[in-house]
């Protein structure tokens, strides 16, 4: 599953760590706020949205994973969110 930009809300364009959280919840089927735990205690946000802060297409491809609520959570750089 994966959510592309043009899919997310104008908000999230430069969140990665929001676009995770709303990924993981439309997975799950609940409401972004309901996800237990929160993501900072498996992964810094801020430092996440940092690594991505770069776009466009002279931006370097960039990708990271992480365990989150089950998932194998890997963000890139062009904006995609994908779950395993």
């Amino acid at each position: 599953m994966s959510m592309a930009p043009d899919d997310a809300p104008d908000s999230w364009a430069t969140d990665p760590s929001l676009r995770v959280i709303e990924t993981v919840a439309e997975a799950d089927g609940i409401d972004p706020e309901a996800c237990k735990p929160p993501l900072n205690d498996v992964v810094d946000p801020s430092a996440l949205d940092q690594i991505f802060l770069e776009t466009g297409p002279a931006a370097p491809f960039r990708q990271v994973s992480f365990e989150y609520r089950g998932y194998d959570v890997t963000v890139h750089s062009d904006g995609r969110v994908t779950l395993e």
